[in-house]
């Protein structure tokens, strides 16, 4: 046995240092993939990588669409598989090349190796559309480069609806795409400014997620031609600076296939709103720009940068490195599978994408198409160096990770384990070349995991509290916890003890990983589900709706929802105590954007493809709905007043000296501790926590939350608020107490006063103090 160990080990040692002399590198982009102009911009470099090609014709375009090349060009191949070419300016404005220079690539490989006789639309030299090593080259399609810096358009698009141009098969394949693909756009590089980066610790952010044209799109106060766009949403930086948000999260901003919404005004089942389905790493999606011309996304974008700079509001970017928008499988022709061919599976497909065992098939644990092979070297390598681009050029300060367990897999054909101690996974490789930022804030990058994905064996799909150092996740306990405790009184036992792991940060779900309380985005809702109103008024989902809310597929059956037994009084109320959940909590507080206004979808949980007014968010605020707006703000504002709301490391009742602190304190409403008993019994739905705010600076002695899960008054006898303090009101969510007042301003707390003061909590709501 020990015998086999060491040759385990000295075949993994062998295995690592082969990959690094492959593909791995030390260096952003050290093979300078991509299209470049010189210093003098005389030249230009183009350079792609294929292990498999056996030849790599570049294609230059006068115009994007609808046309032929004007040059082609056979690229020689150098070292690590790097295919390379210069190409004189000159020489192309000599062939009236005058304006923006496009590209794309043709590749011929094992299974269509080249032959003189081809010619576009032909078949000469077709062996198989994939042979049994996972090759799947096609000269007929012509191939986005993976690194550009911007493509000139969506394969599918108001122009062209027929995406059988780019497919495979007996049908499709000799159907040349040339005129109708979407091209690479050789950017010359500007020195436009972003800004000044914030550098606060994550622990102080409030994120607020949202779709980028949704931001603005409805709004009056944009003017019509910036409404859904870079510009459009950079003009809402104000309004979330002055609602307390610290950082945007937007929705996918990689270019994406969404040019087809635009081809009807009414929703269609096709329509991408949300942006999961990326076409290129690098780009910035075209749809979102007001500016449309060549550069024109990426200058926008960076504007919209440095608006949310100059108002201290961080950037973050949900980005998809799990599947790509090329697809799985979509249909058989004369027995063979087919499938998209418009960019990395037509350059080197088992490079970049995982394979069945029989390297016949996208492995697929996404439940959107096949894999991206994250666990290969080269692969990995387009994710960095495309995050880094991101962070670097375009000025974004911290990404969140769609379905980031199949980051951390350890396989690369045919199967799916996730292995978070896998020094060579893209999880780790992430963290080594793009440090997060310290606990303490400073430079660095926001790492945020979705810590789910579709499937995996052994539920290793699942990894909520399982990532490694220097991640943080969407902690789904936190909102199915609450939820249940809220919706689900009397059907799921919720313990005074998960409530209590829940607000104080979730060490039993961070700490032992070395992990701290703000590595816990906790959240109610997200773009993927109910809106928090709706969390509150919808029994179940309700998807298959008319337009503007529907219609939509899919979605989840099991949504820890109520509607209150349809009181619009107690679903205000409820939606009120979900928001005082997220920002009374240890952890990083998201908002999903229009929550602070009780946005709602009328129970459409999944308007993934509902890009309508419908899905917008909106500004014409009734008066209920003011309030709730105000309600989140003052509540915002007393987060970020109290230090002690924020901590940086679990609470703890002794510090490394050994002296007690009692920074947290549980107690039961009779004013008692709460001990075990107490704490693990789901009989038990009231609970309340003092923190000693002396121990964090904070401008209040203590801080005192309770909360009454029962439908009846609870009274909670109050704990010692501090020498010669009492007790303040800062906010009740009951309904007595609803208004524009619930949250008080800054020196309008009522007195309720000292120890062993009794206060009635209404039915179902949360109660705020404050010592002074």
């Amino acid at each position: 046995m020990r015998i086999n160990k060491l040759l385990a080990a000295l075949l993994l040692a062998a295995a690592a240092a082969l990959a690094v002399n492959t593909g791995a590198h030390a260096a952003i982009n050290s093979m300078n993939l991509g299209a470049r102009y010189d210093a003098n911009k005389a030249n230009i470099s183009f350079q792609i990588y294929s292990s498999r090609a056996t030849r790599i014709e570049l294609s230059v375009y006068a115009s994007a669409y609808g046309s032929q090349e004007v040059a082609r060009y056979v690229l020689n191949k150098g070292a690590n598989n790097v295919w390379s070419t210069s190409v004189v300016v000159s020489a192309l404005q000599a062939l009236g090349v005058t304006g923006p220079v496009y590209y794309g690539y043709r590749a011929w490989g094992p299974n269509w190796p080249y032959n003189t006789g081809w010619s576009k639309g032909s078949s000469a030299g077709f062996i198989s559309d994939v042979d049994a090593a996972g090759n799947r080259f096609n000269p007929n399609k012509l191939l986005i480069d993976p690194y550009a810096l911007e493509i000139s358009h969506d394969p599918v698009n108001a122009s062209w609806s027929d995406g059988t141009v780019y497919a495979s098969g007996a049908t499709y394949r000799a159907i040349d795409s040339g005129p109708r693909a979407p091209k690479g756009i050789v950017l010359a590089g500007d020195t436009q400014s972003i800004g000044t980066k914030p550098t606060r610790a994550q622990k102080d952010d409030v994120v607020y997620e949202v779709n980028l044209r949704g931001l603005s799109m409805n709004d009056a106060g944009t003017p019509a031609a910036y409404r859904g766009t870079y510009q459009g949403a950079a003009l809402k930086a104000g309004y979330l600076a002055s609602l307390g948000v610290t950082a945007v999260e937007f929705l996918p901003l990689q270019e994406t296939q969404n040019d087809a919404n635009d081809v009807s005004a009414a929703v269609e089942a096709s329509d991408n709103y949300w942006g999961y389905m990326t076409l290129n790493f690098f780009a910035p999606d075209r749809r979102y720009a007001y500016d449309k011309s060549a550069g024109g996304p990426t200058r926008e974008f960076k504007s919209m940068v440095k608006a949310f700079h100059d108002k201290g509001i961080k950037v973050l970017v949900d980005v998809v490195y799990n599947h790509t928008g090329e697809g799985a499988a979509w249909g058989n022709t004369d027995g063979l599978t087919v499938y998209n061919v418009f960019s990395w599976r037509g350059l080197d497909n088992p490079t970049y994408y995982e394979l069945t065992s029989d390297y016949q098939y996208s492995y697929d644990n996404t439940g959107v198409g096949g894999n991206y092979n994250t666990h290969n070297p080269v692969a990995q390598n387009l994710i960095v160096d495309s995050l880094a681009y991101w962070k670097n050029t375009l000025g974004v300060d911290g990404f969140r990770f769609d379905e980031a367990p199949v980051l951390g897999n350890s396989c690369e054909v045919g199967c799916y384990n996730f292995d978070k101690m896998d020094s060579a996974n893209a999880l780790n490789r992430i963290t080594r070349e793009l440090p997060p930022r310290p606990a303490a804030g400073g430079s660095g990058v926001d790492l945020i995991a979705e810590p789910w994905a579709a499937s995996g064996t052994n539920n290793n799909n699942y990894q909520v509290g399982g990532f490694p150092s220097g991640w943080s996740e969407w902690n789904g306990v936190f909102r199915d916890t609450l939820r249940r405790s809220q919706n689900e009184l009397g059907v799921v036992a919720i313990t005074p003890g998960q409530l209590a792991m829940r607000f104080s940060g979730s060490a039993d779900l961070y700490q032992n990983n070395g992990r701290l309380p703000w590595n816990s985005v906790n959240f109610m809702v997200a773009h993927d589900g109910f809106t928090l109103k709706d969390l509150y008024s919808c029994n179940g989902k309700n998807n298959n709706q008319a337009y503007p809310y529907g219609p939509s597929d899919g979605g989840n059956d099991d949504n820890d929802s109520w509607d209150q037994n349809s009181v619009a009084q107690d679903q205000r109320k409820a939606a009120r105590n979900g928001m005082a959940f997220l920002l009374l909590s240890a952890g990083t507080p998201m908002l999903t954007g229009g929550d602070e206004t009780l946005r709602t979808l009328n129970c459409n949980n999944n308007p993934y493809n509902v890009d309508t007014v419908g899905n917008w968010l909106n500004y014409s605020l009734n008066a209920e709905q003011t309030n709730f707006k105000t309600f989140t703000q003052r509540l915002i504002a007393f987060r970020k007043a109290h230090p002690a709301l924020r901590p940086v490391n679990f609470y703890s009742g002794v510090d490394n000296n050994g002296n007690v602190m009692e920074q947290l304190r549980w107690f039961k409403p009779d004013g008692g501790v709460a001990d075990a008993t107490y704490f693990n019994d789901g009989n038990n739905h009231a609970l309340a926590y003092r923190i000693d705010g002396s121990e964090f600076g904070d401008s209040a002695s203590a801080i005192y939350v309770a909360y009454n899960g029962w439908s009846g008054t609870v009274n909670f006898t109050l704990p010692w608020p501090g020498n010669g303090k009492s007790w303040y009101r800062v906010m009740d969510t009951a309904n007595w107490n609803e208004g524009a007042n619930t949250v008080v301003t800054p020196g309008a707390e009522a007195l309720i006063g000292g120890e062993n003061s009794v206060y009635g909590v209404n039915g179902r709501a949360v109660l705020l103090l404050i010592a002074k």
